[in-house]
């Protein structure tokens, strides 16, 4: 189960809506998104979670590049809403990277796939592992993407459970973002 909800700064305080992510493909997507729920070009908040499983926070101010966080990248990337948020920038892979490993996973454990790593050496084994450490084991990204607003990095990756209302009760926004739950 996910929940996506928009904070957008504004002058009279935080403003909140849900937002179905149905249509988002890609960050840059994402992003225009966020961008239309502040027309004036605040600073708006994409606060994802599954369940229990991960949670993500994207920034956008204005045109700027967004900033991205996310709390755990190995369970963010077995989610089609992680996988939004999880660039190669992000992850430190150069891009197009990618393709290669969508390759190495499949031949990685599949019947099909050991046949095939006999044919070439194994090497498609190597690069699966090679595809499974470029997704790590916890956090990364941006982890002062909240600190100017009164969640220090330290509070960031120390959330779990309900994050995003952890967030928008630090941010002062909970209410607003309880309309839309």
């Amino acid at each position: 189960m996910y929940f996506a909800a928009l904070l957008a700064r504004t002058e009279d305080g935080w403003e909140a809506s849900d937002t179905e992510l149905d249509d988002v493909e890609t960050l840059s997507d994402l992003a225009d998104l966020a961008r239309e729920a502040s027309p004036d070009e605040d600073t708006v908040l994409v606060l994802i979670e599954q369940e229990d499983a991960w949670f993500g926070v994207v920034r956008v101010d204005g045109e700027e590049d967004p900033r991205i966080y996310v709390s755990d990248a190995a369970a963010a990337a077995r989610s089609s809403y992680g996988e939004i948020l999880l660039t190669d920038e992000l992850l430190g892979r150069e891009p197009g990277d990618d393709g290669d490993d969508l390759d190495a996973l499949d031949l990685d454990g599949t019947e099909d796939g050991e046949s095939d790593d006999d044919e070439d050496g194994g090497d498609g084994a190597d690069a699966a592992a090679g595809a499974g450490e470029s997704v790590p084991h916890g956090p990364v990204g941006d982890a002062e993407v909240l600190d100017d607003l009164g969640v220090s990095e330290k509070e960031l990756r120390a959330m779990s459970g309900d994050a995003v209302g952890e967030i928008a009760e630090a941010l002062g926004a909970l209410d607003v973002l309880e309309t839309v739950r």
